[in-house]
């Protein structure tokens, strides 16, 4: 299938770290043979230097202005794309406006214990860097959620999913949501 005759917008990929956004993601891209944009590494490539190096040198606050700005570049118009954005892109409202602007908004979520085991092995999570990482998932959950929930056009639970299958699912749900 070719991006043309697939979507005439892109699919936005929302949720919390270790929910299968990336995995996902690159899934949706294959089957539509369209751009897989990783917004993490875009901003990495802006600022020239790894997020967790951002979180420790210049903090979160910096962090999410880069963030808002490289998600304004992918505004502007182009071919449609699937994109995964970062686990804290709703906690600003510009983000959360502009992720209704590009596309259908699909909020990838799991539950804690499935965070922490997908998450464990990757050291590069500036915000599970805690005592008790499981609490701070919890925490980042309860706070976020509302915001997640009010961005999202479809919400999905990949607990237990099987990643082809739930990329099967929003591609269907999203050419409903586009022709409609």
């Amino acid at each position: 299938m070719n991006p043309a005759s697939g979507l005439p917008r892109n699919i936005v990929l929302i949720g919390f770290m270790g929910c299968g956004k990336t995995t996902i993601g690159r899934i949706l891209a294959r089957m539509l043979g369209c751009p897989f944009v990783d917004l993490d590494l875009l901003i990495e490539q802006k600022a020239g230097m790894p997020i967790s190096r951002i979180f420790s040198e210049r903090g979160e606050a910096y962090f999410r202005l880069v963030e808002a700005a490289v998600l304004h570049e992918l505004a502007a118009p182009g071919p449609p794309r699937i994109i995964s954005t970062g686990g804290g892109i709703i906690t600003r409202r510009r983000s959360r406006t502009l992720l209704k602007q590009l596309g259908y908004v699909v909020w990838l979520q799991a539950p804690v214990d499935t965070i922490l085991e997908r998450t464990g092995r990757n050291r590069d999570r500036p915000l599970l860097e805690t005592d008790d990482p499981a609490a701070r998932i919890q925490a980042l959950l309860d706070q976020r959620m509302p915001l997640y929930r009010a961005s999202a056009d479809l919400e999905i639970d990949t607990a237990g999913l099987d990643p082809e299958e739930t990329a099967c699912g929003i591609l269907e749900s999203a050419r409903y949501h586009f022709a409609h």
